[in-house]
């Protein structure tokens, strides 16, 4: 049995959990899972006992429970400071943690209307003044990333980060319902979805998820 212990939803449609998972790979430890069934039903009552928030993602470390992506990921960092979670420079530490804080709280045209499905391509949806809103924002915040710190790395912030984790869900939208991105940004995102961590998400997904 792991040190470690994550408890996620459904891997093919469980955003949240994605990024905790993410969090867990970057610090290179082992760690157990428990799935709880998001679809078709959802299984609150095992939620519930098992978290204290009743939602996922949770992390079980000893006798400490951290749940909530970003928490988890701070979490992580803080035990792993040499896995550089953040960027070492402060302002660029400063901007990562506020388009993470931002995607975290942010975007509920986007998360309602693209619902993530690691596998399935869609129509892209209609495009309300909301959802429009809520995209542009986003090819906003990766092009000022990767224009302005292009010169350290393929990633948001040159080197991958939390940030990139915050929205690796949104590559899978942008890809299953076929968002038109600029070649810079499918540049982006083809990094992240070639990323192994992404990858082996994308490979453990429940065919009975699809």
């Amino acid at each position: 049995m792991s040190e470690y212990t994550l408890i996620i939803g459904n891997k093919n449609f469980s955003t949240w959990s994605l990024r905790g998972y993410l969090a867990l790979k970057h610090a290179e430890v082992d760690f157990d899972e428990i799935i709880i069934s998001l679809r078709p039903s959802h299984d609150k009552e095992t939620l519930k006992k098992l978290t204290p928030a009743g939602k996922v993602p949770a992390l079980i470390h000893g006798n400490h429970i951290v749940w909530d992506s970003l928490a988890i990921a701070e979490y992580l960092n803080d035990l792993f400071p040499q896995k550089a979670f953040w960027p070492n420079e402060i302002n660029l530490r400063a901007h990562a943690r506020s388009i993470s804080s931002e995607m975290h709280s942010g975007f509920s045209s986007l998360r309602s209307k693209m619902p993530m499905a690691c596998h399935s391509i869609f129509e892209t949806p209609e495009m309300t003044d909301d959802l429009k809103t809520d995209i542009d924002r986003i090819k906003h915040i990766w092009s000022e990333c990767l224009n302005k710190y292009n010169h350290l790395g393929p990633y948001l912030f040159g080197r991958y980060s939390i940030a990139d984790m915050m929205f690796a869900p949104v590559v899978f939208r942008f890809k299953s319902y076929q968002v038109k991105l600029t070649e810079k940004l499918q540049n982006y995102c083809d990094e992240m979805i070639q990323l192994p961590a992404v990858q082996q998400w994308q490979e453990e997904v429940d065919s009975r998820d699809l």
